[in-house]
């Protein structure tokens, strides 16, 4: 049974963002946002977790972001904010450039490692569901390249032993899809662990990660 956040839990979430340089808004459910604004350029947030790949916060003089570099072209992936396996969301905005047939692969995970991930293949033309490293729901979607994406990936209690996962995406500027293309019903219990972003640069060009956010959800 999940525990639900207290008042000491939020208040440290809400100190850890203030160390980290990040913003939280007053909106309810949400327990942690980051969009980088202040955190020093070269580093990456002292809360993060890199499970591999060199990421590093970097500046195009407007704005700050996460960006893991186009090189080695293999999987990465860094956790942040507090661990949860139900009614949790979470939610981020990603940039990715193509190059000839070359696209980047990239998306965001609950559960930790072995948890749910959704992400974007380009190469696909899809929208894809996965638990630990195994699809288990696809929706055709077509990625525009150096453009923005937003991804969303939650995991909703339905009812004893049933909980339902769902993801969708779209592009910055249009509204926000209200059906979930991708969805998974689960009869176990998710697993525990902190929400990620996750990328693979095929196309050699960096990925560039901002405004994360992760919000518990009402049962």
């Amino acid at each position: 049974m999940r525990k639900p956040f207290g008042v000491a839990r939020l208040l440290s979430a809400l100190a850890m963002a203030c160390c980290a340089g990040m913003s939280v808004p007053a909106v309810a459910g949400a327990v942690y946002t980051n969009d980088f604004e202040r955190a020093e350029p070269g580093d990456v947030p002292s809360d993060f977790l890199v499970l591999d790949g060199n990421f590093a916060v970097r500046s195009d003089g407007t704005n700050r972001f996460l960006e893991l570099p186009g090189a080695p072209l293999d999987s990465f992936a860094v956790q942040f904010g507090p661990a949860e396996s139900e009614n949790v969301a979470v939610t981020a905005r990603v940039f990715g450039t193509g190059r000839g047939r070359r696209a980047p692969v990239f998306g965001v995970g609950l559960g930790g490692v072995s948890g749910y991930k959704l992400q974007v293949a380009p190469a696909k033309k899809a929208l894809e569901l996965l638990k630990d490293q195994e699809v288990k729901a696809s929706a055709p979607f077509e990625w525009k390249t150096e453009t923005w994406t937003w991804l969303r990936l939650q995991v909703r209690k339905l009812g004893p032993e049933q909980w339902h996962v769902g993801g969708k995406a779209w592009t910055a500027g249009e509204p926000e899809p209200k059906e979930w293309p991708v969805t998974l019903t689960e009869r176990d219990a998710p697993p525990s662990g902190r929400p990620s972003v996750l990328g693979s640069p095929f196309s050699g060009t960096p990925i560039r990660y901002d405004d994360l956010r992760v919000e518990t959800l009402s049962e």
